[in-house]
């Protein structure tokens, strides 16, 4: 479903105008209007208060719109580039279906056996990764763990100059050994 189509919009709409379409709409739509009508103008009239109401909850939030505008323009793109007709995926998707190649996240179609999809498509799913915040925590603590090992590496090689200045660990070692070897000879 096309959220611009379903209020009448284009892509370049400002907040006001999703206003005042979304309430020339609802009006027009909104089931209570239509509780005297037949039961497939009621249930027709209800759809359409659903589709446009979502379509106003996800055009009138900058956030939820970049979002939505990214995933409709990778679906569009792969409906178009790979011979679909990109109106039988919007009519399979509005209807509640989703085919096997859409997966229903609005990424691209499979080109090949393989399953590749285009370079900015997997872009955008490491992006999208990346952003998450169970990856951000994850790469904080990975990142808090190497800074202690290499604190406490550090401390363990100051503490070992402080004791024993002027050896290496290898001295000190060999030394070691030599009064070992020294108390069993004896």
């Amino acid at each position: 479903m096309d959220h611009y189509k379903v209020l009448g919009l284009t892509r370049s709409a400002n907040k006001e105008e999703i206003k005042q379409a979304f309430r020339k709409l609802a009006m027009e739509f909104h089931p209570d209007k239509h509780a005297h009508s037949s039961h497939q103008l009621k249930e027709n009239a209800t759809l359409k208060f659903k589709q446009v109401s979502e379509a106003y909850e996800t055009l009138i939030d900058d956030r939820k719109r970049a979002d939505y505008n990214i995933r409709s323009n990778s679906y569009r793109n792969s409906a178009n580039n790979y011979g679909g007709n990109s109106d039988y995926y919007n009519r399979s998707y509005q209807n509640g279906y989703r085919n096997s190649y859409n997966y229903g996240y609005g990424y691209s179609r499979p080109t090949d056996a393989g399953g590749s999809a285009s370079i900015v498509t997997k872009f955008e799913m490491v992006l999208r990764f990346m952003t998450t915040r169970a990856f951000l925590l994850n790469a904080a603590l990975a990142g808090v763990l190497l800074g202690a090992t290499y604190v406490v590496d550090a401390g363990g090689e100051a503490l070992w100059k402080m004791q024993n200045s002027g050896k290496s660990f290898e001295e000190a070692m060999e030394s070691v050994e030599k009064a070992k070897a020294f108390d069993d000879k004896r």
